[in-house]
């Protein structure tokens, strides 16, 4: 299909659903596979769907070269049409068969069937299926697959239990219906590193992790990741894996993280393959968490689906909630929580807050694959987490129960899975269902009263206009609060407030002494805290609450309050208060708060969030202004808690072989924190020193991301590349910390000095996220005055585009803030988006995002 006729697709509109008006009852599928010809042929037994009305037999399909088509046994000619084909059907049930040839070679968007680096590989998530044969490619059309693969290749796999194989061939069968989404295939040169799972109920499944020669070394740690979530799902749900096998394959050419294909998942590389010597804590803590994700999918994705994509949160946003809540389990809920709300503000509430802002249920889109977002994802989870805290675990699990049992094997919608909350816990969730429906980050301001012993406080909540929603209703917000008495002790225990109104009233009576409150425990509601009290007593409270909260979430979460004050003051040439600096040496000192929590609250607030509030103040955010503002307080904790952090590097220290642990990795974690301040007091040895030394990947991208943030490390960079050169996932940490560490006005000439380099392999997603995505991380040298980061990234998105649309649509989001930037910048950046929106074929996954950002 031409470009043209891409961009020329309508608008689709939740409100304009129909169901397909066939059902699928069997799918067989054969394929002969040859790199530039594979075969594919379809053949599919329908019957007309009861109660469906009728509608013409349409069938999705993208470049396809049909070879033959029939029904019922008989020739026939169907119409065929850029985006599939109609066709003439008896009015009863009927066979349809198809054969079709495609060149996976050619497959550069990385959707359907295409080879990376020989392996075959499918992709069909959101709507890639239509690129391997003529169907109903839609998530509410769902069939059992059987499968026959055809190649010299030695592994052939599918989805589902192998039934049969020979010389040059194998056949799977998934007897669970599927959409087509969720189809797999790989075929290639693979070796596997092998366990097997034994199922509460006594049933054997076969583990595998597939990966090129080579690579069987390091996986260990995600086939441990997959047995974890497999015995948490059984424990925490009381879900129990369903076939034979489990498979999982990691390839280096993907689009996304990995993918949830039913017993068949694909991974990206990057998110399978660890040892310590190529990977850092953080690989180890996001394959850990990514495998967890995709297993859960089984059933919450899977034998439970959405009905169209507008309801992906409904699988999306419930799954990252289980893979939270299995992460907490496994590292610590209060660090989790408070890793979550960091992802949460500096990535959803910034989308929230600019022109590509959505509700978790979209009502329209041009190319779904722009709404896997944040906000589809992190926002959704935060929705479902909400849910919880308002029936209870109890009433959450009974839902849940009724959810799965009420629609497995089906496409269910959001409205489903509120009827099983309601119809589990009685509760009317009519108005909750506006998490769903509304876009935008509520604004909630708590004012405070003390009388006689009587604690008042009311909160009020407002939500933004976004596009296309200029006026909001009132939400219902859980909002954890707990007072503490003047002695640190807590009086009143943890109390959810339901604030379902635009302002309420909640009361605490027969208090002895005026408290201490600690609002929105747990980060209980993603909503913005506003508290109506003078600036001084509200430092005096968070330093206060960062010496006595008992709640992870609120005693980090003030550290973070005197941070942004001394942020925002340094913007206006203040000093940091002298109470934030004395408060968080002593919260530092405390050796019983872990050690990754210590790290926790070493860190700033991003630059990011910086922005943001000014944003919010009315005034245009100046990125360098912003970056030097960091620069200052970063420099001026260093020096301040100069003693401390020595301290705090010689108890972090790790004399032991290196083990991922949460425990090992929290201390690492809290040294390296210390290490990026003292740098900054005593000079580079230190860090040149540890780099020197590394004995693990943790270690030497710590040291290495220390000296290029103070402006040395050239040598040791340098020496890195020579170490790793040969390995392609360690390769893409040396192109990303050289710009996302460089000095703002250095960092575009680094990215541009980058992309000339020989092993910038600009068609592989994970290389080119490496060098722009780490230029737009780095907000001051992607923001150039002049307008030379604009540029460079524009003239690399509309490269790809032509290759592979969906990733450079997701790259393009660095420009979603624009219209918030001082004059000048914004300018700039505007006239660079028009230029991208006006070039010629640009596809609608570009289209579509620079048009919403330009509207």
């Amino acid at each position: 299909m031409s470009a043209e006729a891409k961009a020329a697709r309508p608008t689709v509109r939740l409100s304009d659903y129909r169901p397909f008006p066939w059902r699928i009852e069997r799918t067989d599928l054969a394929f002969v596979l040859a790199p530039r010809a594979t075969r594919v042929r379809a053949r599919l037994r329908l019957a007309p769907r009861e109660g469906a009305p009728p509608g013409p037999f349409v069938l999705h399909g993208e470049d396809l070269r049909l070879l033959e088509a029939r029904i019922d046994g008989r020739p026939v000619s169907p119409v065929l049409t850029p985006e599939g084909l109609t066709c003439d059907v008896p009015p009863g049930p009927f066979t349809w068969e198809a054969t079709v040839e495609i060149d996976p070679a050619a497959n550069t968007r990385l959707e359907g069937l295409y080879l990376s680096n020989g392996i075959f590989c499918t992709q069909c998530e959101a709507e890639g299926f239509r690129r391997i044969t003529f169907y109903p490619d839609r998530p509410d059309v769902l069939a059992p697959f059987r499968v026959r693969i055809e190649s010299d290749l030695p592994v052939l796999l599918s989805n589902g239990n192998p039934v049969a194989r020979g010389e040059g061939w194998a056949e799977w069968d998934d007897p669970f219906p599927k959409p087509s989404y969720l189809f797999a295939l790989v075929a290639g040169e693979l070796v596997a590193h092998r366990d097997r799972f034994t199922t509460r109920s006594g049933r054997e499944v076969a583990l595998a992790v597939w990966v090129r020669p080579g690579d069987e070394g390091r996986c260990a740690w995600a086939m441990e990741a997959l047995k974890a979530a497999m015995r948490w799902d059984e424990e925490e749900y009381g879900l129990e894996y369903d076939l034979s096998e489990f498979n999982i394959v990691a390839v280096d050419d993907f689009n996304m993280g990995a993918m949830e294909n039913k017993g068949l998942n694909i991974f990206n590389s990057a998110l399978v393959l660890a040892s310590p010597e190529t990977a850092t804590d953080g690989d180890y803590e996001s394959i850990e968490r990514v495998v967890a994700h995709e297993y859960f999918h089984n059933w919450t994705g899977n034998r439970v689906t959405c009905r169209d994509w507008f309801q992906l949160s409904l699988k999306e946003g419930l799954t990252v909630f289980r893979d939270q809540q299995f992460m907490g389990d496994r590292r610590g809920r209060g660090l989790k929580r408070i890793g979550d709300a960091i992802l949460l503000r500096a990535r959803q509430f910034r989308e929230d807050a600019g022109p590509l802002a959505h509700p978790v249920r979209p009502e329209e889109f041009e190319e779904i694959n722009n709404f896997y977002t944040v906000t589809v994802y992190e926002k959704g989870a935060e929705v479902i987490g909400m849910l919880r805290r308002l029936v209870g675990e109890e009433g959450y699990r009974r839902a849940v129960d009724l959810y799965l049992r009420r629609h497995d094997g089906e496409a269910a919608t959001v409205e489903d899975w509120l009827k099983a909350f309601e119809d589990a816990t009685g509760r009317d969730l009519g108005q909750f269902g506006l998490w769903y429906s509304q876009a935008g980050t509520p604004r909630l301001r708590a004012e405070e009263a003390w009388e006689d012993g009587t604690y008042s406080l009311t909160l009020s909540q407002t939500v933004p206009p976004t596009p296309g929603q200029p006026d909001k209703a009132p939400m219902v917000i859980p909002v954890a609060v707990g007072l503490l008495g003047p002695n640190g002790q807590e009086v009143a225990p943890t109390r959810v407030l339901e604030l379902t109104e635009a302002r309420q009233t909640f009361r605490w009576e027969g208090l002895g002494a005026r408290p201490v409150p600690s609002i929105l425990r747990g980060f209980s509601a993603p909503v913005i805290l506003e508290r109506d009290a003078p600036p001084e007593r509200l430092a005096e409270e968070a330093a206060f609450l960062l010496a006595h909260d008992t709640d992870e979430f609120n005693r980090w979460e003030a550290g973070q309050t005197l941070a942004r004050a001394a942020l925002l003051g340094a913007l206006a040439g203040e000093e940091p208060a002298p109470s934030w600096t004395g408060a968080l040496d002593a919260a530092l000192g405390d050796r019983r708060l872990a050690p990754g929590y210590r790290a926790f609250l070493l860190r700033l607030p991003s630059e990011e969030e910086t922005a943001q509030a000014v944003h919010e103040r009315g005034e245009p955010v100046d990125p360098g202004a912003i970056h030097a503002a960091h620069e200052s307080v970063r420099d001026r904790l260093a020096h301040a808690l100069a003693s401390r952090l020595q301290a705090l590097w010689d108890e972090a220290r790790i004399d032991v072989p290196y083990d991922p642990s949460p425990e090992q990795a929290g201390r690492r974690a809290l040294a390296h924190a210390a290490l990026g301040l003292l740098v900054r007091v005593e000079g580079p040895e230190r860090a040149a020193a540890h780099f020197a030394s590394a004995d693990n990947m943790t270690q030497s991208v710590a040291a290495l991301s220390t000296l290029l943030s103070v402006g040395a490390g050239e040598a040791e960079a340098a020496a890195f590349f020579e170490r790793w050169k040969g390995e392609r996932l360690v390769l893409d940490k040396w192109f990303a910390l050289q710009i996302a560490q460089a000095r703002p006005e250095a960092a575009v000439p680094t990215a541009e000095r980058l992309t000339r380099h020989p092993l910038f392999d600009w068609k592989n997603p994970n290389r080119f996220r490496a060098v722009f995505g780490a230029l737009a991380g780095n907000p001051a040298g992607f923001h150039n005055p002049t307008g030379a980061g604009y540029a460079l990234l524009a003239d690399w998105l509309l490269r790809l585009d032509r290759v592979n649309p969906q990733t450079a649509a997701r790259m393009s989001t660095a420009f979603d803030t624009w219209r918030r930037l001082e004059p000048g910048r914004r300018t700039l950046a505007e006239r660079t988006l028009r230029r991208i929106a006006a070039a010629e074929g640009l596809s609608r996954d570009l289209g579509e995002m620079t048009a919403r950002m330009l509207a």
